[in-house]
């Protein structure tokens, strides 16, 4: 790769230059090549990389995890604030959010 000129662009400005035609990239090529089962080329600064990467990927389940099967899905309704202060603490407020649930109920027996 010599010559050559690496660029950092978000997810968004990339879709951006697709739609727009801007994308440099021969989508047309990829997709042929794709259907006719011809792997990409390695990559010649890694190409041990690249073989680790593809191993990785190959491996990699497919779908989302299953389940404890311990939970049921709802549609409820929360104020705002509520909602608002429990997505405030970052990824994971559902889990919180149900453990504040159960610990409130140790001590407001409910029946």
């Amino acid at each position: 790769m010599t010559g050559s000129k690496k660029t950092m662009r978000t997810f968004d400005e990339l879709h951006l230059l697709r739609e727009s035609g801007e994308s440099q990239t021969d989508w047309g090529r990829l997709r042929r090549e794709q259907a006719e089962g011809i792997d990409p080329a390695a990559d010649e600064d890694s190409p041990d990389a690249t073989v680790a990467l593809r191993e990785a990927v190959a491996k990699r389940p497919v779908g989302r995890p299953v389940g404890s099967a311990n939970k049921e899905q709802v549609a409820i309704r929360f104020d705002r604030e509520v909602l608002a202060a429990f997505r405030s603490s970052g990824p994971g407020w559902q889990t919180r959010m149900n453990e504040a649930l159960k610990d409130w109920l140790k001590s407001h027996p409910v029946g």
